[in-house]
């Protein structure tokens, strides 16, 4: 019965203040509005950049000769440290924490040439584990670099999606022939478009890829430009760097914590800082848009004050006639809320319905996917209830205590 009376009182004042209404209404639509939309762009943003620099690879490193800084056991510094394909065989075997691991030759500036066109691209010799370990996944109906191949010196390359337009636009590359420095290969698979916004050696799409047993036939190239490793998890991979210097240094006789002998790029060390960025970013989001809705949640106070103005007369009447105060309270606080989820729950399908539409604007490469996951929209309604709440707490105290003589007298 009291929850009836609150909505009759409710829709009374609705058509007799349809302006102040629909302005507090709006108010809390627009923060409601804009914690959504921030909190859902800042997540595709995040899981754009990172789906970005995952294009790389997860969880590797990627390790280049160095020169020593250090004297050491009597022999000076300056002494350059290089890996041999012997070298990365012994350390994938006794240094523990590594998955995969994998030399890299390159070749640059290689003249390719098909039957449809000829251009230069970098070609690099590689094991098979390199291409799970850089993300570069295979199209449908093609491979990457397999054991055999390597076994054998086979002359098979994998080429980039990019490199695979130009070569041989509009036909299917995979098992046709493709002249690399003169020589014929066979193409066995087409690299699958991925997002990459990092790289060493020009993006994976235009460059091309051989074993690394045949890239040493073709070079008789000793040295690899520089080695691949991917540790078992993120916490292992300092370990298996650790590993590397020792096991170098002993061999090549240098200081295992001269950091200048080897040249190492973490990129987990990216992906740490990736995320605490991201989050940063998202709380100073999520502060912009809580920071509007409270502004509407100070419209929606101020506004229940002016109805209490209005209602004091009607509230001592009430009071007089035995009303009790928790029931005054639960009418301001009732009218609050339903008022506060209104404007929240149009904010919400508003917003909703603009993230629906983004993708159609064609700027996802820049700005990603807006993304609304469940537990950030379980918050943004638990701030909207705190705000409601609090708008209408107080000017409800308020009403409920009001003495009837005194409100009485006021009109």
């Amino acid at each position: 019965m009291l929850v009836f009376v609150s909505l009759k009182q409710f829709f009374r004042d609705l058509r007799n203040q349809k302006l102040r209404t629909f302005m507090t209404i709006f108010g809390i639509m627009w923060g409601t509005i804009s914690v959504i939309l921030l909190l859902a762009f800042g997540t595709g943003l995040q899981e754009h950049q990172v789906k970005s620099f995952k294009g790389l690879g997860e969880q590797i490193s990627i390790i280049w000769s160095g020169v020593t800084s250090k004297p050491w056991n009597g022999l000076p510094r300056g002494r350059r440290v290089r890996l041999t394909e012997e070298d990365i065989t012994n350390i994938k075997i006794s240094v523990p924490g590594i998955r995969r691991i994998s030399p890299e030759y390159t070749g640059h500036s290689v003249m390719l040439k098909s039957h449809r066109n000829n251009l230069v691209a970098n070609v690099s010799g590689v094991w098979p584990e390199f291409g799970m370990m850089r993300n570069i996944i295979a199209r449908d109906g093609g491979r990457f670099i397999n054991a055999r191949d390597m076994d054998e010196k086979r002359r098979t390359i994998f080429i980039g999606d990019e490199l695979a337009e130009k070569l041989f636009p509009g036909e299917d590359p995979i098992g046709q022939s493709l002249q690399v420095r003169g020589m014929p290969f066979v193409v066995v698979g087409v690299m699958v478009t991925k997002s990459q916004d990092s790289s060493y050696g020009g993006r994976d799409k235009r460059n091309a890829y051989i074993p690394s047993t045949t890239f040493q036939s073709m070079y008789s190239q000793r040295f690899p430009n520089n080695t691949i490793v991917q540790a078992v998890d993120d916490g292992a991979m300092k370990g298996v760097i650790d590993g590397f210097y020792r096991y170098l240094a002993a061999k090549y006789n240098f200081d295992p914590e001269d950091t200048e002998a080897l040249q190492i790029w973490d990129t987990s060390e990216g992906f740490k800082f990736f995320y605490t960025f991201f989050m940063a970013f998202k709380l100073f989001l999520v502060g912009i848009g809580c920071l509007t809705l409270i502004t509407g949640g100070i419209g929606v106070t101020n506004i229940m004050n002016v109805v209490l103005e209005e209602r004091t007369k009607e509230i001592g009447i009430k009071m007089a006639l035995g009303a009790k105060r928790a029931t005054i309270m639960f009418q301001f606080m009732f009218e609050t809320i339903l008022l506060t989820f209104i404007g929240g729950a149009v904010g919400f399908a508003l917003a909703l319905i603009i993230i629906k539409l983004f993708p159609l604007l064609n700027m996802t490469d820049e700005l990603g996917t807006p993304i609304v996951h469940f537990s950030e929209s379980l918050g943004a309604v638990a701030i909207l209830g705190i705000i409601a709440f609090l708008a209408g707490f107080f000017p409800a105290r308020r009403a409920a205590r009001l003495e009837p003589v005194k409100a009485l007298k006021l009109f």
